[in-house]
């Protein structure tokens, strides 16, 4: 906006000094920003710094006549553009139509293929072509979710629906997932976090697995009432055994005590891994855990590819990777720790604790086993939605 309104009072030499003071004043990286503001060029502003720099400013009246100085690139190679746009076009991504497009190849590959071409370019022309053209560099985005089903929104209400009724009957409702896993050992943790400057905290340079300190398998569950969170940290496998387990162990130490004389509970989960809709395993195991505790256990799963409404991911998951950002998850002891000391404003407490069991994969559930299970189908989508009973005592 500055140079807008100065440029049609500027000659040249004015231009060039006006951009210099801008940059200087800016500091570090400020010739590549006024350069891109103004369209005034990299080596333009250079000049125009070692002029202020070393005082000798040019004599007043000495401007070239217009149309004068070296000809642009462009002017001289009008085949530069299109070559470029061609080594560009193969591996660009999203909407063609869109002002705003993106390339994976860097300005120096490109410099060098067009080299290659004939054309005599430097890869910080090849930078500034690429930003006049549109083009900018951007990390992925995760938005895509697959095709979305026709129930989808049916469904959510439906879970709402189902949530309310039990809170209002005073029957415990949680929310279920398994936590990313993580390897054990002094590898880099995304984030950063104090420290005295100067002395960040040396890592692996490369995230191979050590077998004597194997990796963490965090399996959550959310209490959505009491905004409250249990964590096991598993060491073997992620399986559905694995999966009810630890909701039995939250129902032993955390549920049990809080909820006392309630014959119901409601778990909501996604459609697939460990507590998949269509795993056997997960509904015999739910099985197992009604008969122990008497609770009819209704469950209702997200639709395929909406996980991320699954609270436990926003309301517990995401502030135990807040809560140990920038921390090298060095040991087993380390991560419960860091799980359990995982406070909010909002109140939020969580309990956390190390699971050695084992849980080996592959166990298969035949037909008489499934024939045994109590599950009452639900009118809407019994696939999503039903409710496991507990077997009547012998």
């Amino acid at each position: 906006m500055k140079f807008e309104s100065l440029v049609c009072a500027l000659d040249e030499r004015g231009r060039r000094l006006w951009a210099a003071t801008e940059a200087k004043a800016i500091g570090h990286g400020g010739i590549a920003l006024v350069s891109r503001a103004t369209g005034v060029s990299y080596s333009t502003i250079t000049r125009g710094l070692k002029e202020l720099e070393s005082g000798l400013l040019p004599e007043p009246g000495r401007i070239r006549r217009p149309g004068g100085g070296r000809k642009k690139t462009l002017a001289k190679d009008a085949t530069l553009l299109a070559d470029l746009e061609g080594l560009v076009e193969p591996s660009v991504s999203g909407d063609p139509q869109s002002p705003l497009r993106w390339t994976s190849k860097s300005v120096r590959t490109l410099a060098r293929e067009l080299r290659a071409l004939g054309h005599n370019v430097s890869h910080q022309l090849v930078l500034e072509l690429l930003y006049a053209a549109g083009y900018s560099l951007q990390a992925n985005r995760k938005s895509r979710e697959g095709s979305n089903h026709p129930d989808r929104d049916a469904q959510f209400r439906y879970i709402q629906h189902k949530i309310r009724r039990f809170q209002a009957l005073g029957q415990p409702v949680i929310s279920v997932d398994t936590k990313k896993k993580e390897l054990v050992g002094n590898f880099k943790n995304a984030g950063k976090q104090w420290r005295p400057k100067g002395t960040p905290e040396p890592v692996r340079v490369h995230d191979f697995r050590i077998p004597e300190l194997g990796k963490a398998i965090p399996y959550g569950v959310y209490d959505l009432t009491r905004n409250a969170g249990w964590v096991s940290v598993g060491i073997d496998h992620d399986t559905a055994r694995f999966a009810v387990r630890t909701i039995g162990r939250w129902w032993q130490k955390m549920g049990r005590p809080l909820y006392r004389g309630v014959e119901a509970l409601l778990v909501t989960a996604d459609a697939g891994g460990s507590n998949g809709a269509r795993t056997r395993l997960w509904k015999w195991e739910l099985q197992q855990l009604a008969n122990r505790t008497g609770l009819s256990i209704t469950v209702c799963h997200f639709p395929p590819g909406t996980s991320k409404w699954n609270k436990i991911e926003h309301r517990l998951f995401s502030y135990i990777s807040t809560n140990w950002r920038g921390r090298p998850l060095v040991s087993l002891a380390v991560i419960v720790n860091l799980i359990a000391s995982t406070r909010t404003q909002e109140g939020l407490r969580v309990r956390c604790e190390l699971d050695k069991g084992q849980y080996p994969k592959g166990q298969e559930i035949s037909d008489e086993q499934m024939a045994q299970i109590r599950l009452v189908p639900h009118r809407f989508h019994p696939d999503w939605n039903y409710t496991i009973h507990p077997q009547p005592k012998k």
